[in-house]
């Protein structure tokens, strides 16, 4: 798999990486998750899986791998195998992110499933729990899920100390949620401190139903940030289990790859790794056979009429987000 560089952070990543969100704890949004967890829930098992996962993943090529404190598990079983494999530490790159907390207490279903606190003593928490678990292994913190009602782009004590571990080598980033990610991501853009811009990387939601954040993330591109692409499958919504939503669209996803002999997950992960300004696209596999799917991606091109109809079904935003909203934990 090519390898390339995550804008000017240094970093080398693969065009397709591995996002951990379903692997790291039993309830997720994806539709099928607990088809795909085979409803074991055991930690031990559950961490085998990963591991199964993320070997899948390293053999064909993989070198961006993705987690966050309140992916249950995930730095955990991630920091497992990476002290199992022993590979060097330039020879992948890690990125993970503080600002919610795990709150499931390890069930599919629960009052809340993660709790957002951008304050700075979370910040120091979680740092501190994601070295002891991923060590020199972590290259990329990130904010996770910075809205402009959280308010975190604005708290002097978070930014001055995320710029001091900037300072000691570690990359800073950012990620997106919700339907005013491209005005976060402006604001982001202007953030400095003493006089040296914060980001080095942002990581959004953009896929062939939401493509809003497209003008900002190439915005960032340009003035040398790397991007990272999440959600490129919508959380299912872009494959053949989706038979609830967005029907009218997949329709159209569905002949196209037909047209292409292809599968509707492939064919909407290649139209985001397309943009020029992709650095790395999230597959959010929970199996081997969906990420072993997933990267067919690499192998499709496509025409300029395919292209233009497939842009053709975005929605607005906030019908988007509406909709990812009501998804059900399972």
């Amino acid at each position: 798999m090519e390898i390339r560089m995550l804008g000017q952070t240094g970093l080398e990543v693969s065009p397709i990486g591995l996002g951990l969100a379903a692997l790291g704890r039993p309830g997720y949004i994806n539709l099928g998750h607990q088809e795909d967890l085979e409803a074991d829930y055991v930690v031990a098992h559950m961490e085998q899986r990963t591991h199964a996962v993320l070997h899948a993943a390293w053999e064909a090529g993989i070198r961006y791998f993705d987690a966050a404190r309140s992916y249950g598990k995930a730095e955990d079983f991630l920091g497992s195998w990476l002290h199992q494999k022993q590979p060097a530490p330039q020879a992948l790159t890690v990125g993970s992110k503080w600002g919610y907390y795990y709150t499931a207490d390890w069930q599919v279903q629960a009052e809340a499933h993660e709790i957002k606190d951008h304050q700075l003593s979370l910040l120091d928490q979680q740092w501190a729990e994601s070295q002891e678990r991923l060590g020199n292994f972590l290259d990329l913190y990130q904010i996770h899920s910075a809205t402009l009602d959280s308010g975190v782009l604005d708290r002097k004590e978070v930014l001055e100390r995320l710029a001091e571990l900037k300072a000691q080598g570690t990359r800073i980033g950012l990620s997106l949620s919700g339907p005013q990610q491209g005005q976060t991501l402006e604001k982001a853009l202007q953030v400095q401190v003493d006089g040296i811009p914060l980001f080095d990387t942002v990581q959004a939601s953009w896929n062939l139903l939401e493509p809003s954040a497209g003008p900002a993330l190439q915005a960032a591109n340009e003035a040398g940030w790397g991007i990272i692409i999440k959600e490129a499958l919508a959380n299912g919504r872009l494959t053949d289990r989706n038979r609830q939503y967005d029907q009218e669209s997949l329709t159209v996803l569905r002949q196209v790859a037909r047209e292409m002999g292809t599968t509707t997950d492939a064919l909407a992960l290649a139209f985001v790794l397309h943009q020029p300004w992709v650095h790395v696209a999230l597959s959010g596999a929970a199996t081997v056979a969906h990420l072993q799917s997933n990267l067919t991606a690499l192998d499709l091109q496509l025409s300029d009429g395919q292209l233009s109809e497939l842009g053709n079904l975005a929605m607005p935003a906030a019908a988007y987000w509406q909709v990812r909203k009501s998804l059900s934990w399972n």
